[in-house]
């Protein structure tokens, strides 16, 4: 406000300049009028020839005034100066109150923040109160409890470790439903009643007396057609059960008991029936301490037949070579052990027999009596050639499968690595069961292959040294004749 007169003084003085500077800036009153109405008119030529639509409407405006005279022109100015001067007060009168109201707001918001914080150290001061009496009311309670906590939590942990082995069990094939009880105070946050504790005592003792029994019931059983028949069981304690002569698994989540599809080996098997039929007395049965988990395992093993295909195509090739090798060795071995015989007998007899290798080449020497000694030499080299070539043959088969089935085990090694590796790669090693194909395979062909080259290795050593004793006997003999022509030729001479 105390710039206000400053502000005049400095109008004051524009207005004492303007008369002048108006006369010569200012054209006359005609040629403001014509210059107003140039660009009224360009204004609305662009509109009837261009624009198609009508340009959307300005805001109405105050209407200039344009002033002829020093004085009007004067009076114009005052009263801009007067609406300037009035815009001003409501401004400076708007802000004040705008500011007024922020400043009763302020307050208003200051007075709740106390009021809460008032509340907030009431409330505070109640929870630290409450907190207290909490407290000692937890100490009062576990005073009174005393030794009844440790035994709400010994009923549930005996709960809920029987809860696990009656679901398990195979007495609740006869008993029946158990586990409800069980889970009941397994999972109960109250302390147990007096009929629930000796419901659980009496639960622990008959699963404890029924262990050591022998007992004979009627259930229901899944037969292995998948029909469910009421059966006459014989459970033996919580081994193992049998009815019409096979084994039985208890199957817990259905709560049946289920026929075995695959029963284990005869040795155990033999032992049911009997059991069956025994009424008094001891029997003698095959049971399973880990209640179903061993006999199982026992069904899940292969039996011969199919650990034989576990092997595949290189397993059977490797048993078809290796039959066919053995076959031709023994047979083989069956003729050099004959021929053995017999060219002991005849180095033993004075007269010459034809059915032994030994017998035909002394049958040589007796036809070429006449002849020189190198010339019935050569005769006798080429008959021991002929009956040797005889006793070896195909022993070179025997041999070859000795060293090839190793070898086609080893390439059954590597094919079933193959599939193993194949099989991590589409499904992972979380599962063994599907890795358990390609290591079968792998397994089986080493061993297929060693069982068929250990035999074959010493079927074809016995073949061999077999086959040299005869040749040495036959080699020798032909010296000896040889020998014996030769001294005699020279005491001719």
């Amino acid at each position: 406000m105390a710039r206000q007169p400053m502000r005049n003084l400095r109008q004051t003085a524009r207005l004492v300049m303007w008369p002048a500077l108006l006369a010569l800036a200012l054209p006359p009153a005609a040629s403001l009028a014509q210059q107003a109405a140039e660009p009224a008119q360009a204004s609305e030529s662009a509109t009837g020839e261009g624009a198609q639509a009508p340009a959307p409407a300005e805001p109405a405006k105050k209407p200039e005034v344009t002033p002829t005279s020093l004085f009007e022109l004067l009076d114009l100015v005052q009263q801009g100066l007067e609406v300037e001067t009035q815009e001003q007060r409501e401004r400076e009168q708007r802000f004040i109150a705008a500011r007024e109201e922020q400043e009763s707001l302020l307050a208003e918001a200051r007075d709740l923040l106390t009021q809460r914080e008032a509340t907030s150290q009431q409330l505070e001061a109640r929870y630290n109160e409450y907190e207290a009496v909490i407290g000692d009311n937890e100490a009062r309670l576990a005073e009174q409890l005393g030794q009844m906590g440790e035994l709400f939590g010994a009923v549930r942990l005996v709960a809920t470790e029987a809860s696990g082995n009656v679901w398990e069990s195979l007495i609740s094939s006869q008993i029946g439903a158990r586990k409800d009880l069980l889970d009941r105070l397994g999972r109960s946050k109250e302390l147990p009643s007096t009929g629930d504790l000796e419901q659980l005592w009496y639960e622990l003792q008959r699963e404890m007396t029924q262990q050591g029994q022998v007992v004979r019931y009627t259930a229901p059983v899944l037969s292995t057609e998948g029909k469910v028949e009421q059966r006459n069981v014989v459970r033996a304690g919580p081994f193992s059960a049998v009815s019409d002569g096979r084994y039985l698994f208890w199957e817990a989540a259905e709560g049946k008991l289920r026929e075995l599809t695959r029963q284990p080996p005869s040795r155990y098997l033999d032992t049911v029936a009997p059991f069956e039929e025994t009424t008094e007395g001891f029997g003698t049965l095959a049971v399973d301490p880990s209640r179903g988990q061993l006999l199982a395992a026992l069904t899940d093993t292969p039996n011969f037949t199919e650990r034989i295909d576990q092997g595949g195509p290189v397993g059977y090739t490797i048993i078809v070579l290796g039959v066919l090798a053995l076959i031709i060795g023994v047979i083989r071995w069956i003729a050099v052990t004959i021929a053995t015989r017999k060219v002991a007998a005849q180095r033993k007899s004075d007269y010459v027999r034809k059915d032994n290798p030994l017998g035909r080449v002394l049958s040589v020497y007796e036809d070429n009596r006449d002849i020189d000694a190198e010339t019935l030499e050569l005769k006798l080299d080429e008959a021991v050639m002929r009956e040797a070539s005889s006793l070896q043959r195909f022993q070179w088969l025997v041999k070859t499968v000795s060293v090839v089935a190793p070898l086609l085990g080893l390439l059954g090694t590597v094919t079933g690595m193959i599939q193993t590796f194949q099989a991590i790669t589409l499904f992972g090693a979380g599962d063994p069961k599907m890795m358990a194909g390609g290591i079968s395979e792998a397994l089986v062909t080493t061993m297929l292959g060693l069982i068929a080259a250990i035999p074959l290795v010493l079927l074809y050593d016995t073949l061999a040294n077999s086959t040299r004793r005869v040749i040495d006997v036959l080699d020798e003999q032909s010296a000896g004749l040889i020998a014996t022509r030769s001294a005699r030729d020279r005491a001719g001479d």
